[in-house]
């Protein structure tokens, strides 16, 4: 219930007249740190997203408890004590293409995006810019981008008994195939 909730306020908030949607439900958003005791990584395949390819707004949202990791007993630090899931149940990002007018969605080809806006994570909201490649191929979309996040600017904190299994910086790494929203 509350995807679909998540699902239906993103649409309503990229909605425009005349707006050209893409949507998915099933996006990838994955995380790794590299630290000198261990890697941590984990996967989520479930990210909500929608496109407006006539404005350039793109918004992404991931239940945090979403992300599955090898070791249970890492998921269950992170949902409980780093991250906090039950307080803060998701991730949102809400942005801009920065330059829309040099991609066109209407034809088949490989497009470097500059994407820019505002991530939430905890409670806390920063701004953000990364790069990106949308790809159209008969009138599907897939989007791919990685980014780097700091635990520090987002409040994690990590104890100090484990402090070297964690990177003080994660990349993240997002993949999404969209689908034409209709109405």
């Amino acid at each position: 219930m509350q995807k679909t909730i998540t699902f239906l306020l993103l649409v309503l908030a990229s909605y425009t007249a005349g707006a050209q949607l893409y949507f998915t439900r099933s996006g990838k958003i994955s995380f790794y740190s590299h630290a000198p005791m261990e890697d941590i990584e984990a996967h989520n395949s479930s990210a909500t997203s929608v496109l407006n390819i006539s404005n350039g707004r793109i918004e992404f949202a991931v239940l945090i408890k979403g992300f599955q990791f090898k070791k249970s007993l890492m998921q269950e630090h992170f949902n409980e004590n780093f991250m906090e899931s039950s307080k803060y149940p998701k991730g949102v990002f809400k942005g801009y293409i920065r330059n829309l007018d040099e991609i066109d969605f209407k034809k088949n080809g490989t497009y470097t995006a500059r994407v820019s806006g505002k991530l939430t994570i905890r409670g806390i909201t920063k701004r953000v810019s990364a790069k990106g490649k949308f790809t159209v191929k008969n009138g599907r979309i897939s989007a791919t981008s990685n980014f780097r996040v700091a635990i520090d600017d987002y409040d994690i904190k990590v104890p100090r008994v484990v402090i070297d299994n964690i990177a003080k910086v994660v990349r993240v790494d997002v993949k999404m195939e969209y689908r034409v929203l209709k109405r």
